[in-house]
């Protein structure tokens, strides 16, 4: 496998597939960032979808090869910025179409209180996430949601893997604590409902 500088090198020789490999290495990362920013599925490739033209086109100008991925989420996140700025009319008019899951057949099982319960939980990790620091947002969303290892989202931000291993520590100790404080107060208010 080419590491992101000989692919780059390929791309700047002209070589299309070298920029669609780069593309197939980073379209998660990108598409996470682009999701961190716009909060809804289409825009967010929309945004991904910019940012890699954009990447694409000043290619010749990136100073080192070796640092293309930090330098795409830099891209990525300028390009997410500028879309929002142009797109905010639109954003506020739109619904957000929930995220489809893949529902396996142990979810067809749970019926539809479980559903309701399973996307209420979702919900709140959702809620549990946007309420991080800004700096470990990101970071929590390529692991967990895009499933990236320790090593992509390092390469992707330009953070060691030792700090990345650090901030997700850190924000997977924050999330427990917020969730466990969003089921303790769901849990009073249902007990008040229930003793009404």
């Amino acid at each position: 496998m080419q590491d992101d500088a000989q692919l780059v090198f390929r791309c700047l020789e002209g070589d299309t597939d070298a920029y669609g490999e780069l593309v197939k290495r980073y379209q998660g990362a990108v598409y996470a960032t682009a999701y961190y920013y716009a909060g809804r599925y289409g825009s967010a490739e929309d945004i991904a979808q910019e940012a890699f033209m954009a990447a694409y086109r000043s290619l010749p100008w990136l100073k080192e090869a070796a640092k293309f991925g930090p330098w795409l989420k830099a891209i990525a996140c300028r390009t997410a910025a500028n879309w929002l700025r142009r797109n905010q009319r639109r954003l506020t008019l739109e619904t957000p179409i929930p995220y489809r899951r893949h529902e396996s057949i142990a979810d067809l099982r749970q019926g539809p209180r479980g559903n309701l319960e399973r996307d209420e939980r979702f919900e709140r990790i959702q809620l549990a996430i946007d309420a991080l620091p800004e700096r470990y947002r990101l970071p929590v969303v390529l692991r967990y949601l895009q499933e990236l290892s320790y090593d992509e989202i390092s390469v992707f931000t330009g953070e060691s893997r030792d700090e990345i291993r650090g901030i997700l520590q850190r924000a997977g100790q924050q999330l427990r604590e917020a969730l466990a404080g969003i089921e303790s107060e769901e849990g009073t208010e249902k007990w008040r409902s229930a003793n009404k």
